[in-house]
C-alpha cells in the first residue's frame, strides 16, 4: 500500500469515527437504495424510467445552482423534470446549492450553501426535512460536524454497506459506474448485503448508453436493479430506508446525537 493510499484510508477512518449520529437499522429484510447525484436529466428520463418498470423509486440530489446547465454529464436537470420525479414518487434530496465543494471554501460559506440548497428542495418538495449527499464526495471534519443535526442524513461516497448501526452523518454508498462489465462487482455487492441483511446503497450521475466517467449505461443500470429485485431485497429511496430504521425527522428513535472529541 502506497504512503498516499495509507494516509487516505486513516482519514477516511477519522472521518467516519467522529462526530457519528447513531441510528440502529431495524429492517427485517435487506434494503437497497439507488440514488443520483446532481441530477442530469438522463438520471431521471433513463434511470428513472428503469425504476419504475421493477416498481422502485430512486433518490434524486439535486444542486439547484446547476438546474438548466450542460456540463460532462450532459444536460442538467429541468424545472418540468423535478415536478414530474415527485409525481411518480421519487425522492428529491440535496447536493447543496451551488455543488460546492467543502475543501474549496470556508465551513461557515459550505454549511449556508447546504441551507440553501435544503431551502430549495423542502420548498419544491413540501418536505419537513432534507437528505443530503456530499458534492464530490469531499467531507471534512469540521463540517460533518458542522452538520451533525441539520439534515435527515449526509451521504457520502465511502464504500461499505449501512448496518446493523448506521452513521446518519456519513451514510457509506457505493458507485454504479460503466458499464455491464462492472455487473459481478454489484452482483457480489448485492450478495453479501442480502447475507447481512444490510442497507446497500449506489449512487451515480448520467445514465446513457456512451455514460461519461462517473455515469453508467442504461443497461448496467437494469442489470443492477434486477439483480437486487430478484435477491429478495427491498428496493427503497433513502427516506424510505431510513424511516425502517426509525428515523424521524434526523432523530434516531431511541438514540442521541453523539459527539466525540477531535
Amino acid at each position: 500500500m502506497s504512503m498516499r493510499s495509507g494516509l487516505g484510508a486513516a482519514r477516511r477512518q477519522l472521518l467516519c469515527s467522529l462526530y457519528r449520529r447513531p441510528a440502529l437499522l431495524r429492517n427485517r429484510e435487506p434494503m437497497v437504495s439507488f440514488s443520483f447525484d446532481d441530477f442530469p436529466r438522463s438520471a431521471y428520463l433513463a434511470g428513472g424510467s428503469i425504476l419504475e418498470q421493477f416498481g422502485a423509486r430512486g433518490t434524486f440530489y439535486a444542486a439547484y445552482g446547476l438546474m438548466g446547465t450542460w456540463n460532462e454529464l450532459g444536460e442538467q436537470f429541468r424545472a418540468e423534470d423535478v415536478d414530474s420525479l415527485l409525481a411518480n414518487g421519487h425522492e428529491l434530496a440535496s447536493h447543496t446549492f451551488g455543488h460546492l465543494s467543502c475543501r474549496s471554501v470556508s465551513c461557515a460559506a459550505f454549511c449556508d450553501d447546504v441551507e440553501k440548497g435544503s431551502q430549495a428542495v423542502e420548498q419544491i418538495s413540501g418536505s419537513g426535512s432534507t437528505n443530503f449527499a456530499y458534492p464530490f464526495g469531499h467531507v471534512t471534519v469540521q463540517t460533518k460536524r458542522a452538520l451533525a443535526m441539520s439534515l435527515n442524513s449526509a451521504r457520502s461516497i465511502f464504500p461499505g454497506l449501512n448496518g446493523p448501526e448506521i452513521d446518519l452523518n456519513l451514510l457509506r454508498a457505493n458507485s454504479l459506474y460503466g458499464d455491464l462489465d462492472a455487473a459481478s462487482r454489484i452482483e457480489e455487492l448485492i450478495a453479501e448485503n442480502v447475507n447481512r441483511n444490510s442497507w446497500l446503497i449506489f449512487y451515480t450521475h448520467d445514465v446513457q448508453s456512451s455514460p461519461s466517467a462517473f455515469g453508467c449505461s442504461p443497461a448496467l443500470l437494469e442489470a443492477a436493479v434486477a439483480c437486487a429485485a430478484r435477491s429478495g431485497c427491498r428496493i427503497l429511496t433513502v427516506q424510505e430506508a431510513l424511516e425502517e430504521a426509525g428515523v424521524q425527522n434526523g432523530n434516531p428513535k431511541g438514540h442521541a446525537h453523539q459527539h466525540m472529541p477531535v
